[in-house]
């Protein structure tokens, strides 16, 4: 969805958890999380529809990049905001993506690549552009891979892999800038891809969205301790996955997250 298409909400938000202190939600890709003076046409946003959708105020806690989809958490009270925060900074949360990549992933590893702070022209014009690059690093997996018959650039055929993600720092556009580092761009990134891979998927599969999910997050009650598991869907990449022969049962991913979950495994 490019920037000059405004957001249609199909449906209210799927919401994926919630108790009297938080609510978590299935966000839409192509939706804004909070109103933006960058993006001055969009008329639908994520804090503004699930408020109205559940008849109280909703407080953000973390986000997602406008074209990701998947699990979005917020607190109903600046309290339950304070202590959610507090956990993000202890590094309490798992967050675990799903991600289509350029070629085949050969296997998986641990990248820590600094990445130099991304500025906007507008939103940061009044921030330093010359901070050192910020410690970021990146556990991925390599779940599924497929080659096309389709003709693309040089290439007689297209391939791509399904690729698993934990991200353990949080900088900005990380996921997408570590797999371009890696040359295997995100598929529908519009910064960090190849644009010939993009519009293959345009063309061939109507897909015009950035192939990235936030598919689990987990993470302690702030208020009870217990540990909760949120799940996101596959939505609209169900039957894109069904049609390469990858699995969408949620079960699946679960395994595979728990692979990543190892820490013993990336212990230098």
């Amino acid at each position: 969805m490019s920037s000059a298409e405004p957001f249609v909400l199909q449906a209210p938000l799927t919401i994926l958890y919630q108790d009297e202190y938080m609510v978590a939600i299935d966000k839409p890709g192509g939706m804004l999380v909070h109103r933006s003076f960058l993006d001055k046409h969009e008329t639908v946003f994520v804090m503004q529809t699930l408020r109205d959708q559940i008849g109280q105020h909703v407080f953000p806690v973390h986000r997602l990049d406008r074209p990701t989809s998947g699990v979005l958490l917020f607190a109903l009270s600046a309290d339950v905001a304070r202590l959610l925060g507090e956990q993000q900074q202890l590094k309490l949360w798992r967050k675990h993506y799903l991600a289509v990549v350029r070629g085949f992933l050969p296997q998986g590893g641990e990248l820590d690549y600094p990445l130099k702070e991304q500025l906007d022209k507008i939103a940061d014009k009044f921030s330093r552009d010359d901070k050192a690059p910020q410690q970021a690093i990146t556990r991925y997996l390599p779940l599924q891979q497929i080659e096309l018959p389709i003709p693309v650039s040089r290439y007689p055929a297209a391939r791509y892999s399904l690729v698993a993600l934990q991200p353990i720092t949080g900088r900005k556009h990380q996921l997408r800038r570590h797999l371009a580092h890696l040359r295997h761009p995100i598929v529908g990134d519009t910064s960090h891809g190849d644009g010939k891979h993009n519009a293959l998927f345009k063309q061939h599969f109507n897909c015009r969205r950035l192939m990235l999910v936030a598919k689990q997050l987990q993470l302690p009650h702030p208020v009870t301790a217990e540990t909760l598991q949120f799940n996101a869907g596959l939505n609209e990449l169900a039957p894109l996955f069904a049609q390469f022969g990858w699995p969408v049962d949620d079960t699946y991913y679960q395994q595979q997250f728990a692979e990543l979950f190892m820490e013993e495994k990336w212990q230098k």
